[in-house]
């Protein structure tokens, strides 16, 4: 044996591959899928589908077909059908006040007193200053018929120089026709006759346009006594207004002035009410302001009785999600009725006809109508898209997306959120 098959073998020559087990990797992850499907499976059984709710915190109801009454029911209060407003149209201190709050009044009563001394001596100013131009008046035309006592005295002194002139020029023209004069004199008798003529027609022509100076002058000065007049008239008015008086019979309101105050223009001192005829003011949902309209009928029942009303006035403005209108009796009112009472009062919108129906609810403002939850066993509800028409206050008319005999949550989904899922607990 020689020394080269002696020496020991190498590492890399005892090595030996062994080959991997994929079977046994593949078996332990499907048991690791199938137990991770187990556990999801238990924790889906034991867990709620869908958001967790008491079923004594709920309402639910049936989808039924029924009737739908288009009408609906609203809580009014009384109001005077006819109220003056009463607002102060001078400022002063009140000196006297003769009415109280609640009374009632005759028209032209007296309600109380303002004095203002600035108001008194703009009265005095106007008169003062109408009695001076009255006088100027008078002095003018004194004048004015003076004058034409003058000049009518100097008409008729010129027209019978006139009148004198004319005989002689015809004397004149006689006697030079038998020669007795010549003719120069008749010429120069005949002159001054024409003279005479002139004289007259230029005082004439002077009288009338004197006349129409004058006219207008007095005319101008009749016009501004009258524009003095009439602003005396004012001021007068503003006097007589320091004591107000009741435009209107009626129940005195909101009347609560003392002696001793001040009180500027414009300032609201009360009204008058009608005592004996009211209206009624019903706040409505906005959902109703397209469908009540001016005319619709409706009625009050009171002490047993039923008394017609119709909408006189629809007041369009939305506050805190209701608009107001205005109901007018018709044929009679309650014998007791006062101003601020409440009533209850319905208002027809339709005709009855048949429908599917659910009871109004909560959810309805919750959701717009648009959608509800629906209860698919005894235990769960989903969320469905429906379509909802009329609604009155006990009924909502459903158009799609349910069939009568589903039961569906109708209380408030405001505790809800987001959900689409509720479970329901016993």
């Amino acid at each position: 044996m020689t020394p080269h098959t002696l020496r020991p073998a190498a590492g890399a020559a005892m090595d030996t591959i062994v080959p991997r087990k994929r079977g046994r990797t593949l078996a332990l992850a499907a048991a690791a899928v199938m137990l991770a499907a187990a556990g999801a499976l238990a924790l889906w059984y034991w867990l709620p589908s869908g958001l967790q709710v008491e079923g004594r915190d709920l309402r639910i109801a049936s989808v039924e077909r029924g009737i739908f009454r288009d009408d609906i029911a609203v809580r009014a209060s009384a109001a005077p059908l006819r109220a003056v407003i009463l607002d102060s149209v001078e400022s002063g201190r009140i000196e006297e006040v003769y009415a109280r709050d609640g009374e009632l009044v005759k028209q032209g009563d007296l309600l109380f007193r303002i004095s203002n001394p600035q108001r008194n001596l703009e009265l005095l100013a106007r008169q003062s200053e109408l009695a001076q131009q009255i006088s100027n008046l008078s002095t003018l035309r004194v004048a004015e018929q003076n004058d034409r006592s003058q000049r009518q005295r100097r008409l008729d002194d010129l027209a019978f120089a006139l009148e004198q002139a004319d005989k002689s020029c015809a004397r004149q023209r006689r006697l030079a026709t038998q020669g007795f004069i010549s003719a120069a004199a008749l010429e120069e008798t005949c002159d001054r006759r024409d003279k005479a003529q002139r004289a007259l027609a230029l005082e004439q022509a002077s009288n009338l346009a004197e006349d129409k100076v004058r006219g207008n002058a007095l005319g101008q000065l009749e016009e501004a006594i009258g524009g003095l007049r009439a602003g005396l008239q004012l001021v007068q008015a503003t006097v007589d207004a320091l004591a107000v008086r009741a435009p209107v019979a009626g129940r005195l309101t909101d009347f609560r002035l003392q002696v001793g105050e001040s009180i500027v223009t414009g300032k609201n001192v009360g009204r008058i009410d009608d005592p004996a005829r009211f209206k009624l003011l019903a706040p409505i949902d906005e959902f109703y302001l397209s469908r009540v309209t001016v005319g619709r009928q409706g009625s009050v029942i009171q002490d047993g009785r039923r008394y017609p009303v119709r909408v006189g006035t629809v007041y369009p403005q939305i506050k805190d999600g209701r608009f107001t209108a205005e109901l007018l009796f018709t044929q009679g009112q309650p014998e007791v009725l006062s101003p601020g009472q409440s009533v209850d009062a319905q208002i027809t919108l339709g005709e009855p006809a048949p429908a599917l129906l659910l009871p109004n609810g909560a959810f309805v403002n919750d959701t717009g109508g648009a959608w509800a939850f629906v209860l698919t066993d005894a235990s769960h509800a989903e969320r469905r898209a429906i379509r909802t028409g009329r609604r009155n206050n006990a009924q909502v008319e459903v158009l799609d997306g349910l069939r009568a005999g589903e039961r569906v949550i109708v209380s408030s989904y405001g505790g809800f959120g987001k959900s689409t899922r509720l479970r329901i607990s016993q």
